[in-house]
């Protein structure tokens, strides 16, 4: 029997002085803000900071819960599935799988980046868990219906296809540069035996576990010891979103960042400063669209925060144990993005 790998996440017996410093600046600024029920005493910044922090946590909540028994969920899964559900070899059919698996699992752009880091775990590829990250964050179900009641159908769906695209095209480019030795592999691939069987072996399993209370309990208790990395820096992030928010109005988007390319270039540095999950970016991009007219800035903007996101960067640093990696997800998705986000915007000018 091989021995088994470490966890890629696994932050060892030190004490993580991020993960608790900011949950309890969270925890403080969150209680904070039902002290200011009479805003006209209370300081300004700290109101705002206090009230984004109340504010981002009551939308991302959800997403983390949901991402951390997937974590759980995940970590109970013989690597065999989920590279056979993935697909082992390089190239277009696992980057299409991974890509697809993004868009139908229904999770905000933090619960997505802990069942990414597993993924990379359990054996995926960096093209795969990059295909999967991209082309996921904003394009659920629950955040689709919402966008199409915004900004409409046909920007929605072209949304959805454009960044499909930069998914794969990101996808492959990951695995070509694993191949010429630029970027450092995934060290815990499995390759399928000849005669597996994916549904043979997924009934058999099914049989032989005893679900209980105490069973989900232990799933539970696991996803939450093994998404500390993640969340540690999503607390972060909505410490550094807020301090943002207390001194810059995103309001301030719509109104003077319109279709030009200084003006694209403006939302996608906006994107990569402001930490925003991806409810919070939906209603923004849309104002984007509506009130400048500028779709590519929209799109820049849902997607420009995905590939600048800094804490999927230091996510995917600690995952994949590489800051070539985590590096490398800007250098290639990025152009793409501009480039698209320019093309639509020419189409309104």
């Amino acid at each position: 029997m091989k021995t088994p790998v470490p966890a890629c996440h696994d932050t060892g017996n030190s004490f993580d002085w991020l993960l608790w410093i900011s949950f309890s600046a969270v925890v403080f600024l969150y209680l904070l803000y039902w002290q200011f029920t009479d805003s006209a005493t209370a300081i300004n910044w700290l109101h705002m900071f206090s009230h984004s922090v109340f504010e981002l946590v009551n939308t991302v909540w959800w997403g983390v819960a949901i991402g951390i028994f997937m974590i759980g969920i995940l970590g109970r899964i013989p690597r065999e599935f989920v590279m056979s559900a993935l697909g082992t070899k390089d190239g277009a059919r696992g980057i299409w799988r991974a890509s697809l698996a993004g868009i139908l699992l229904d999770l905000c752009s933090h619960g997505i980046l802990m069942v990414g880091a597993k993924l990379y775990e359990r054996g995926a590829s960096a093209g795969q868990v990059m295909a999967f990250l991209v082309s996921s964050p904003w394009n659920s179900f629950s955040l689709t219906l919402i966008l199409i009641a915004l900004i409409g159908a046909p920007w929605t769906f072209a949304f959805i296809i454009f960044s499909m695209l930069i998914a794969f095209i990101t996808g492959l480019l990951f695995d070509y540069f694993v191949r010429k030795k630029v970027l450092p592999g995934n060290p815990q691939q499995v390759d399928l035996p000849d005669d597996f069987q994916f549904w043979h072996s997924a009934k058999q399993g099914i049989a032989d576990t005893e679900f209980s209370t105490i069973y989900f309990g232990k799933i539970l208790i696991d996803g939450i010891k093994d998404s500390r990395m993640v969340v540690r820096w999503i607390l972060f992030g909505i410490l550094l979103a807020s301090g943002i928010r207390a001194f810059l109005a995103p309001e301030l988007f719509a109104e003077y960042f319109g279709p030009t390319f200084i003006g694209l270039g403006m939302t996608i540095l906006v994107a990569t400063v402001l930490e925003v999950c991806s409810e919070g970016s939906t209603p923004i991009a849309a104002d984007l669209l509506t009130r400048a007219n500028a779709p590519g800035n929209s799109f820049a903007f849902l997607m420009g925060g995905v590939a600048t996101d800094y804490t999927e960067i230091v996510v995917l640093k600690d995952a994949t144990k590489s800051w070539k990696i985590a590096l490398f997800l800007p250098l290639i998705t990025l152009p793409q993005v501009i480039f698209l986000g320019w093309i639509m915007n020419s189409v309104t000018i």
